[in-house]
């Protein structure tokens, strides 16, 4: 039970609070180009503190750790991002079967 909570539980929350103070940072109105680094950043010091203090795995496993949970909170938001957004895609396919069309 407690390496669940150690290797599954905990990435998952950190990740979620990664993406929370990101989006906190994108309110204030920090640049949005410097956001994956952000995430980074947040994701290593968040590994280096509960991996590597509050568990007691080393600073290195923190490190190697965060960069995990940075990059995940990245992709996770913008892979949910881009799910919920309504993308053009169909119209893209539409148009070139319409010229595939027009050439014959």
């Amino acid at each position: 039970m407690e390496e669940l909570l150690t290797y599954l539980l905990t990435p998952a929350a950190q990740i979620a609070l990664v993406i929370g103070l990101a989006e906190v940072f994108k309110k204030t109105g920090f640049p949005l180009r410097f956001i994956p680094i952000l995430d980074l950043l947040l994701g290593i010091a968040s590994g280096i503190f509960v991996y590597g203090v509050f568990l007691d795995q080393g600073i290195g496993a923190g490190i190697i750790l965060g960069i995990g949970i940075g990059l995940s909170a990245c992709g996770t938001f913008s892979g949910v991002k881009n799910v919920l957004q309504k993308h053009d895609s169909v119209d893209i396919f539409e148009e070139e079967e319409d010229d595939d069309d027009k050439r014959t």
